[in-house]
């Protein structure tokens, strides 16, 4: 039987201005849907194993369609509350060139953020699960929350579940010192960490020496000094970094450095012409996580990855819909985009 992955998180109505247009310029927007664990679900369930998303949306139309548009890729949504106020919207303005994306939440009251650990039952929900997922956002939404987010973290490690978080620090949802706070407590039951430079130093407090993600300069070894640091404080069994190189809004380095605290490894680094990076992140997580959990080596596993967002950069939407085909193709080498006929 395919892996059981389960992702505890938000899932958002996306409301995205046409092309490149400013948020000024628009007289509509296009509408769909993500979240980072529950991008997570579906390109895992895309790459053939059994994606479960565990949340709480609306009871109305608008709750139904964000899990409608999970359905249609495979995901299990049978552990997606009911109840609750709203829906949570983000509105998108897409950046190009030296123009930077420009994200607006509208969150405030949404369901999940006033869900109780009590309207789940994690006894089913993580019944023949092999992984457990989720992110720092999803604490970040508030102390509820974060209390849930620590249940499910709690009850999948004393399953004997492997648990992953991506640290992903929103500096519209909370503080630096919130942050640390909470998630210094919710690593404890972690055992693969995954986030980027900024990340590991505002949710954690760790810095790489050298580096300016303003100027796209990377420092390898200041990345590995921090893992290190990681390793001492939390013992994470991986530590994963994306590292992007910010050329412009349109074109960036992509790579990544993984570790298990004691080897490194930096993968391949691919230079993107972004169409959409939103949920890039979430698609280098979902790669390492279909990597480690399916056998590969720990530098294949960030290979995979590496190369499923490098694709994923490439497609409009907060979803990645690569095929493990085309990760595997990209892995060997073949980048020359021509037509496949």
């Amino acid at each position: 039987m395919s892996k059981k992955i389960v992702t505890l998180g938000e899932i958002m109505l996306r409301l995205s201005t046409p092309g490149f247009e400013r948020f000024v310029q628009a007289d509509s927007f296009d509408v769909t849907y993500g979240g980072g664990e529950a991008n997570v679900a579906v390109a895992l369930s895309n790459y053939g194993l059994n994606g479960s998303f565990v949340s709480k949306v609306p009871d109305n139309a608008i709750g139904q369609s964000a899990i409608n548009h999970l359905r249609r890729y495979g995901v299990n949504t049978d552990f997606v509350a009911r109840g609750g106020d709203r829906l949570g919207i983000y509105f998108l303005e897409t950046g190009a060139s030296m123009r930077a994306s420009q994200v607006i939440y509208d969150r405030a009251g949404a369901a999940i953020a006033d869900a109780d650990a009590g309207e789940f039952d994690f006894d089913k929900i993580l019944d023949g699960a092999d992984w457990f997922h989720t992110t720092g956002i999803t604490p970040a939404l508030s102390d509820k929350a974060a209390a849930l987010t620590e249940a499910a973290l709690k009850a999948a490690k004393a399953r004997g579940i492997t648990t992953s978080i991506d640290l992903n620090y929103r500096k519209k949802l909370w503080s630096k010192e919130k942050a640390r706070e909470v998630m210094s407590e919710l690593c404890k039951y972690v055992d693969v960490c995954i986030g980027n430079e900024e990340d590991a130093e505002t949710t954690l407090g760790f810095k790489a020496a050298d580096t300016d993600i303003t100027k796209g300069e990377l420092n390898l070894e200041g990345y590995k000094d921090v893992i290190r640091q990681m390793k001492a404080k939390f013992n994470f069994k991986y530590i994963a970094s994306s590292l992007r190189e910010s050329y412009s809004a349109s074109d960036n380095g992509w790579s990544a450095l993984v570790s298990d605290g004691t080897e490194f490894y930096h993968t391949r680094k691919y230079d993107v012409r972004i169409v959409d990076r939103v949920g890039s992140g979430d698609s280098f997580a979902s790669g390492l996580i279909y990597g480690l959990v399916t056998g590969m080596s720990m530098a294949d596993a960030a290979e995979f990855g590496v190369a499923a967002s490098a694709l994923k950069h490439t497609i409009p939407g907060d979803l990645n819909h690569a095929t493990l085909s085309d990760v595997k193709t990209l892995m060997k080498g073949d980048a020359s985009g021509r037509v496949q006929r």
